[in-house]
């Protein structure tokens, strides 16, 4: 007969067996990722409407003109509320990074150029 001590150690033991099988299984996970060129390319986007409902959030991506009435949407992305939230992380994490590198990003709105030899980029 087996004592509750040595099956609570065996139930342990299994428990981390099977940790280091799954976090095995996961290291071996490869992805590629393609991407075509007019996709590489990009769209440069100067503003970005968020929506949501209870199954997914809708992200306008939207270029405006300076000075021009209108503006368009130059992508839609439609993801789940863990993803958005996984993409919200990654862009915290960026901008933190990013900050780190090159100063605090400031987010006042500002025609005037930082200084007098630099130039608004659109």
């Amino acid at each position: 007969m087996v004592s509750t001590n040595v099956m609570r150690w065996l139930s342990n033991f299994c428990d981390a067996i099977k940790g280091v099988i799954v976090k095995k299984q996961q290291q071996e996970i490869k992805l590629e990722i393609q991407i075509d060129d007019e996709t590489a390319s990009g769209q440069y986007i100067n503003m970005a409407v968020v929506n949501h409902n209870d199954s997914e959030f809708v992200l306008d991506c939207i270029y405006v003109q300076p000075q021009a009435p209108k503006a368009k949407i130059q992508s839609r992305l439609i993801t789940s509320p863990r993803n958005a939230k996984r993409l919200l992380l990654a862009l915290q994490n960026n901008i933190h990074t990013y900050e780190q590198q090159f100063g605090v990003i400031d987010l006042r709105e500002s025609t005037e150029p930082v200084n007098k030899f630099s130039k608004p980029v659109h």
